[in-house]
């Protein structure tokens, strides 16, 4: 069926009719000043094996303190800092008002209240998320990589568990 100039005109201003609609809908969505803009949300673990990474036996930690560092893409001035705490899961939200979109944000480890695992891992020590909509991303919510730090000695079962691990990657070639 050949469609003629009148049926593709219709359907070009349909479709603009509902682009506006869904942008107007969002505009309003994120313009309630009831509502953060952005929501930072992430996990903090103790890496119980010191394998660098979480495993089945990572223990999740609550009560530990993070803070979302935004500086300034120029100068590296610290524009925003906001303090968040872990709860009984291990995971913290930060809620933020605001864009920063010339910024590089990053939510930070703070503090780690277990003795026994408070060895900051490198590299898992900082998480940077975006926080500005000129990105391609629509949703407020912005998770953030997970934040480990180090257990000071190993589970027993970590050599079988990462073994294993080991294994299965040597079955994947």
């Amino acid at each position: 069926m050949a469609s003629t100039p009148a049926t593709t005109t219709a359907a070009i201003l349909l479709l603009c009719v509902l682009f506006c609609a869904a942008a107007d809908n969002t505009a309003i969505a994120t313009n309630n000043p009831d509502l953060p803009d952005y929501v930072i949300q992430g996990r903090v673990y103790c890496d119980t094996c010191r394998a660098g990474f979480v495993t089945n036996v990572t223990e999740y930690i609550a009560g530990a303190k993070v803070r979302l560092e935004c500086r300034h893409f120029g100068t590296g001035k610290l524009e925003r800092a906001i303090d968040g705490v872990t709860d009984a899961t291990g995971t913290y939200t930060i809620e933020l008002k605001d864009s920063h979109e010339e910024d590089i944000c990053q939510v930070v480890l703070v503090q780690c209240p277990r003795k026994d695992c408070d060895q900051v891992q490198p590299l898992r020590d900082r998480a940077g998320v975006l926080l500005t909509r000129n990105v391609g991303i629509s949703d407020s919510l912005r998770p953030a990589n997970p934040l480990g730090y180090f257990k000071d000695v190993p589970l027993p079962v970590c050599a079988a568990l990462l073994k294993q691990l080991d294994s299965d990657d040597d079955d994947d070639q």
